[in-house]
């Protein structure tokens, strides 16, 4: 399926042209909304601890298009985090497909897999991954800096996002010195550096306090509607439905359904 090249280089990984890359991950496709940015098919994946076999997926089935905002939610140990991980290239299925515009990210080799992470995707981890002795300007100038912008440029766009987020003046201080909402902001302007075209979420606004989460809900939600951006989250939080496009409840491993979100049956303490 790719074409091999054998300049040298100092990886020893297989590498695919970044321009053929770009063709298959950013087409002229990008604008139709029924595109589907990323298609999961009948996934699964197990863990094996010693003799003990866990089945964390099991069958997942679930199409995802381009510029929606989708919600997942489910119970702790539904399968959340682990189809998370599928979706953004972090783990692989143990079986089935996992295609992200029409590429199957299990046949990219090591480089390629780490050139789409940092650019096609931004990842809002619930438990931040900010670096503690690199300052927030730092944190979200990393990600600028391996995708290959110039240090001006990684600079002035990180402090820009950083601005947006409300960190406009919190450049210089690192995470220790951050309360955990100030923490989780500067995560996710980490993620939304290198304008990504795919957003995954976990639980984004669980450490954020109610004006700050509204506020974050709907700064993605203005990507979504601005940029094209498509946005995935797993929350609890009843905030995001009133934007989100669909919700997918999983269970045991399985895509339970999916509800458009005018068809979302909603009761105090309940949700069906």
């Amino acid at each position: 399926m790719y074409e091999q090249h054998d300049a040298p280089m100092e990886s020893t990984v297989n590498t695919f042209p970044r321009h053929e890359l770009d063709a298959l991950l950013y087409s002229d496709a990008a604008a139709d909304e029924q595109r589907k940015v990323v298609s999961a098919r009948d996934v699964y994946r197990t863990y094996q601890v010693g003799d003990v076999e866990t089945s964390a997926l099991r069958g997942a089935t679930i199409d995802i298009h381009a510029g929606e905002y989708l919600s997942i939610m489910g119970p702790s140990g539904s399968g959340k985090s682990t189809l998370f991980n599928m979706i953004g290239g972090l783990d692989q299925p143990t079986s089935g497909r996992v295609l992200i515009d029409e590429v199957d990210i299990a046949e990219l080799d090591a480089y390629e897999l780490a050139w789409l992470r940092c650019r096609k995707i931004g990842y809002i981890f619930q438990s931040f991954n900010l670096i503690p002795v690199m300052t927030c300007l730092e944190n979200v100038m990393l990600p600028l800096v391996f995708a290959g912008a110039a240090p001006d440029d990684a600079r002035e766009r990180a402090v820009d996002v950083l601005t947006r987020v409300g960190l406009g003046e919190r450049l210089k201080h690192k995470p220790p010195q951050l309360s955990g909402g100030q923490q989780q902001r500067v995560a996710c302007a980490r993620a939304l550096a290198n304008r990504p075209a795919i957003i995954l979420a976990d639980e984004p606004t669980a450490n954020l306090d109610l004006k700050t989460g509204e506020a974050l809900i709907e700064l993605l939600n203005e990507l979504r509607v601005e940029q094209g951006v498509t946005v995935v989250s797993a929350t609890h939080d009843m905030k995001m439905l009133s934007v989100c496009d669909r919700v997918a409840w999983i269970h045991d491993g399985e895509i339970d359904r999916v509800v458009n979100r005018e068809d979302l049956d909603i009761r105090v303490g309940d949700i069906h």
